[in-house]
């Protein structure tokens, strides 16, 4: 099994105006704070791909979209579209406006409220675009991946670890944005002794609890002890009808391999709200009961997956070959013949070392080496040698591995 990489040192996370010259061609990254789109916004940006990339949206891991190959896209005029749909509300600000927010939330304003703040903050623009803020729901799905994230409890995590900082109700916006300074004081004080400029609080030495302590000093409380019950959960992917707590309901559907071109996109339009999943998949909220059955229908005609049982359940991959100059293999293709139906551990196929969209819990990697594909457990099996195994014989190693 290969080593980490070690990271470079310039923060080059591609956005709307800043494209990665990708091997297939420039790419934008489109922040979705939350996940949450509609589709008016949705048909722009298959207008976009159809125009001047390869016809398709890609999900990333924050629930964010991509778009591929747009060689022929003029820059300022891709910007100009993508602000007219409002996917570009702030030019200084659209990097580090990534706002992971629980899928289910039933009230999404303060994810609203946190990027409006966001970007109305002009410091806070030198965030790096890694810096993760969350909004959970309580199920702590997307919580313990975040850099900072609040609680419905007031509870504010600091690199997933609770420090004893509670916000008052309806503060837990300025708490975050709180913390949001304190990174960037101590992320420059970093700088300065080492020369090393953090992107994340876990690269700050004991980052949580400086930072809970600078943010607590910022808003004039007093930490408490901890709450040992506030813990990362078991995740499942939101597939299929959801019931809300009001009578209304949510349909869930996996997008296979992230990719979403064609029927899919143009029956996911008509939707008139949307919400990107960090599972590479897409709900459908707030449904009328009556609709819901009519939106399973539509999804599955269009090639999404919503039953439970799909072999796409927890199966994700980064872009691998040809998107990708550094990537060993065709990792999309290789899933596509190697994924059976199973359960357990998620499973997560990279084409290198650099386990681009690697999800933050336990899990199967599948990583392509040149000769085969390296097939471990992660986090547990980290410093050990993976089992190297040929494309053919990959689905055997996974529905072993995937049983935790």
């Amino acid at each position: 099994m290969s080593s980490p990489l070690a990271r470079p040192e310039t923060d080059a996370c591609p956005g709307a105006l800043r494209l990665h010259d990708a091997a297939d061609g420039p790419l934008a990254r489109v922040r979705i704070p939350g996940g949450r789109v509609n589709g008016v916004q949705l048909a722009a940006l298959r207008e976009l791909a159809e125009e001047w990339g390869d016809g398709h949206l890609e999900l990333t891991s924050r629930a964010n979209l991509q778009l591929r190959a747009l060689g022929g896209a003029p820059p300022a005029r891709l910007a100009e579209r993508l602000a007219a749909a409002g996917l570009l509300p702030s030019p200084t600000h659209e990097l580090v406006r990534n706002i992971a927010g629980s899928p289910l939330l039933t009230d999404p304003a303060p994810v609203t409220a946190l990027d409006a703040a966001l970007c109305a903050d002009p410091a806070l623009a030198a965030l790096p675009g890694r810096f993760l803020f969350a909004i959970d729901d309580g199920s702590g799905d997307v919580a313990f991946s975040a850099d900072v994230a609040a609680l419905p409890s007031g509870t504010i995590l600091f690199g997933g670890r609770d420090l004893g900082l509670r916000a008052p109700a309806g503060q837990a916006v300025p708490a975050l944005l709180a913390a949001a300074h304190a990174f960037l004081a101590l992320a420059e004080q970093n700088a300065s002794s080492s020369g090393r400029r953090p992107w994340r609080v876990r690269e700050l030495t004991d980052g949580p609890a400086r930072m809970a302590a600078c943010t607590a000093a910022a808003l004039g409380v007093t930490l408490l002890e901890s709450d040992s019950s506030v813990r990362r959960q078991a995740l499942r992917e939101p597939i299929g009808a959801i019931p809300h707590r009001d009578g209304r309901t949510a349909v869930g559907a996996l997008v296979p391999l992230g990719r979403l071109g064609g029927d899919a996109l143009r029956t996911l339009e008509t939707a008139r709200a949307l919400v990107i999943t960090p599972w590479r998949g897409v709900i459908v909220p707030n449904l009328p009961a009556a609709e819901a059955d009519a939106w399973m229908r539509k999804l599955a005609g269009a090639g999404l997956e919503v039953g439970a049982d799909s072999r796409w359940a927890g199966v994700t991959a980064c872009a691998g070959r040809p998107g990708c100059a550094k990537s060993l293999a065709d990792v999309r293709s290789d899933a596509d013949a190697a994924t059976r139906a199973g359960s357990g551990l998620p499973v997560h196929w990279v084409g290198c070392a650099r386990g681009c969209g690697s999800p933050a819990g336990p899990h199967v990697r599948v990583e392509a080496t040149g000769t085969g594909y390296a097939v471990a457990r992660k986090p547990e099996d980290d410093g050990r040698a993976a089992d190297l195994v040929p494309v053919a014989e990959v689905a055997a190693v996974i529905a072993v591995l995937r049983k935790g």
